[in-house]
């Protein structure tokens, strides 16, 4: 009787918090779906702070809270985090790693430092200027970068920020988009054209902006603000008396996917820090015209005037104007609206995930290749 091979096995390793979902999460829960879609067995390995949010996942503890690159990223280091990733790793046995920002500590560092698994890269985050982290620990951060069989940014900036520092090559591989999940939702329900914020309040994805733009947009419109962060309360007090906005909170990614295709604009309006644009993808792949910032990773994600109306940073007049025409020309909308759903489409997931196994299955033949040659495995 012939056996059938086993499927290839990966692990996904994310440095930050399960529990909160943000654009680095969110891709790797993504990409491991498509993944086992395709017939890998891949499981994501990452800090959680409550109950692991699906399965196929295994937690290495819970997290602290670091400031990042203006945000706060969630995430857990030490070597409790370390036996567990290493213990999780012996049990499952993967075939390789896929390391999402690979420069952070915790869960890889121990992976890339204490095993010789092959390894894959994502770098996400774009910073501008230079990284005073990797500049200052620029020799050890390198041997962490050569370890990378295939290394890979979701964006030119990212790409830059890697490539300028420790002078390693570095490929462009675009984040993924859901398609069907976006596509398919049942729209939330609106009696008023409405216009949609998702994103973390804090000064660099500029809901302070989009507040001070909206009381001068036509009467008939609500604004609709999802999520919170350490500016909520304060932008709640700068718009308390505007009954056209309704404050969501955290919202599921289910009622993400409703709320995107209910409404009729997505206004996405950061200041800095966006090296790529999933959340422009995913309103587009729901069927929502899309105003945003005109930042490097919005660009490279949609195009000005033709799946998007993109403004200057920070500029209150332009992003009303820019909302005022979205809102009053439903022929202009139809035609963002289109041009959105042939774009998204090219940014598909399954597309990313086959992209990943053609590396995934180079890297491991190298490495079957060197272990017969008498090289060790650990």
């Amino acid at each position: 009787m012939t056996r059938r091979p086993r499927p290839l096995r990966v692990a996904l390793i994310c440095p930050y918090s399960l529990s909160l979902f943000g654009g680095v999460q969110l891709q790797v829960l993504g990409l491991a779906r498509a993944l086992r879609a395709q017939g890998v067995d891949a499981r994501v390995l990452a800090p959680s702070d409550g109950p692991p949010p699906g399965p196929g996942i295994m937690s290495v503890g819970p997290t602290f809270r670091f400031p990042s690159n203006g945000s706060i990223a969630p995430i857990t280091s030490g070597r409790a985090v370390a036996s567990r990733t290493l213990e999780a790793l012996r049990s499952f046995a993967p075939d390789v790693l896929h390391l999402h920002e690979p420069l952070s500590p915790g869960a890889n560092h121990a992976a890339l430092l204490a095993t010789e698994i092959p390894a894959v890269g994502t770098f996400h985050a774009a910073f501008p200027g230079r990284n005073g982290w990797y500049d200052a620990l620029r020799l050890p951060l390198r041997r962490l970068i050569e370890r990378l069989g295939v290394r890979t940014a979701v964006s030119a900036e990212a790409q830059r920020n890697v490539e300028s520092t420790f002078g390693l090559p570095c490929e462009i591989l675009p984040n993924g988009v859901d398609i069907d999940t976006y596509a398919t939702a049942e729209p939330w329900p609106t009696a008023s054209p409405a216009i949609l914020f998702i994103g973390r309040h804090e000064e660099r994805k500029g809901l302070g902006v989009l507040l001070d733009a909206f009381p001068a947009v036509g009467d008939d419109a609500v604004l609709w603000v999802a999520g919170q962060g350490p500016e909520t309360e304060a932008l709640r007090g700068r718009a308390a008396g505007d009954e056209r906005i309704e404050w969501l909170g955290v919202i599921s990614e289910h009622d993400k996917a409703r709320r995107l295709r209910g409404a009729t604009v997505a206004c996405f309006p950061s200041i800095e820090g966006e090296s790529f644009g999933v959340v422009l993808l995913e309103a587009m792949a729901a069927g929502a015209a899309v105003v945003a910032s005109d930042l490097t990773g919005y660009g490279n994600v949609a195009r000005d005037g033709r799946e998007v109306l993109l403004v200057p940073p920070d500029d209150v007049d332009a992003l009303r104007g820019a909302l005022e025409r979205a809102l009053g020309d439903a022929n202009l909308r139809e035609q963002l609206v289109a041009a959105g759903r042939v774009r998204a489409a090219e940014f598909a997931m399954p597309r990313l995930a086959a992209s990943f196994v053609e590396r995934y299955q180079s890297i491991r033949s190298g490495a079957l290749g060197a272990r017969a040659a008498g090289s060790p495995r650990i």
